[in-house]
């Protein structure tokens, strides 16, 4: 099973997420930009969960 890999911040809506980029994600792969997450002091707004950063997908 592999990660889903949004393309979007889900707080903000703007930021874009490429696989190769910086995000964070909790266990239920909600997917934030890394300013959204340190706002947010990385903890997931939607289940209160643990926001780490989201592998990379390298080319």
């Amino acid at each position: 099973m592999a990660l889903e890999m949004r393309t979007r911040c889900e707080r903000c809506e703007v930021a874009e997420l490429p696989a190769d980029g910086p995000a964070f994600l909790c266990s239920y792969e909600c997917s934030f930009c890394e300013p959204c997450g340190r706002t947010m002091d990385y903890v997931c707004p939607n289940c209160g969960g643990e926001l780490v950063a989201r592998p990379r997908r390298l080319k």
